[in-house]
């Protein structure tokens, strides 16, 4: 009776982790939705592909307006990045409150935390050289008023850039990490939940490794493009949970050159 009691309390505390998660991912889409503090219309600027057009007006960016951008990127990966990261978030909740029935491991609740916290950081610091380049192709005038590339041969390039690092070494190896929950605990784990917290860092750092030049995309169809950013996120997912999603990465990095080489020579 007990044993089956203790099972019925993991199962409610998985039940608990996820739908934190899934909490957590609609708050974000929600967030997107409502332009995410820039007070710009998402919808109007989901167009399938906005890689010319009038450049941005360049304002002075306020402190202020540092910290809507921030939120805004820090908001888009947690809505494009945590569902893939999920398993592992979920695996690792229940590797934990094992160890913590064998009294080997302290404070689940707040080892899990811990560890989605790690890995959320890695993509937050992403998110400061995201706005930091977004700013930078903004005050150039690169950008349009729509959040996007300007000019078609800066897009395709970037677009060739980001399909031959599909091809690479490294982003084969890191997409067989974030697609192995568990040959990553093993090889990873640390005790407690500083140990959690190093441990969600170095997955976040594996995924992205994997994702962030995927994440360039948006410079191509608009940063605030609920399209791209949706398509963006499916891909993500397809790659580490579908069966044989590694597969997708050379046929993806191949389209991706073909369509940077259609816009530079359209351009």
């Amino acid at each position: 009776m007990a044993d089956l009691a203790l099972e019925a309390i993991f199962k409610r505390d998985n039940a608990v982790v996820a739908l934190t998660l899934l909490a957590l991912m609609l708050l974000a889409w929600l967030a997107l939705i409502a332009g995410a503090g820039t007070g710009m219309d998402p919808f109007a600027m989901s167009g399938w592909f906005l890689p010319t057009g009038a450049p941005a007006e360049s304002e002075p960016w306020t402190h202020a307006y540092w910290l809507i951008a921030f939120f805004m990127w820090t908001i888009m990966m947690v809505a494009m990045m945590l569902p893939s990261a999920s398993p592992t978030v979920l695996l690792y909740g229940r590797v934990v409150r094992q160890a913590e029935r064998n009294s080997e491991v302290a404070h689940a609740s707040g080892a899990v935390a811990a560890f989605a916290a790690g890995y959320l950081t890695l993509w937050s610091v992403f998110s400061v050289f995201a706005v930091v380049l977004q700013w930078a192709l903004e005050q150039s005038g690169a950008m349009t008023g729509m959040m996007a590339l300007r000019q078609p041969a800066i897009a395709g390039t970037l677009l060739i850039a980001v399909g031959v690092y599909q091809l690479t070494p490294l982003k084969g190896n890191c997409l067989a990490h974030c697609r192995s929950p568990a040959s990553f605990l093993a090889a990873h784990w640390r005790p407690g939940v500083a140990g959690a917290w190093r441990m969600g860092l170095s997955h976040g750092a594996y995924c992205v490794a994997c994702c962030s030049a995927l994440m360039l995309i948006l410079f191509v169809g608009g940063v605030m493009n609920l399209v791209w950013i949706a398509g963006l996120s499916l891909l993500v997912l397809a790659e580490k949970l579908l069966p044989q999603g590694e597969r997708l990465r050379v046929p993806v990095g191949v389209l991706l050159m073909i369509a940077g080489a259609v816009l530079i020579v359209r351009g």
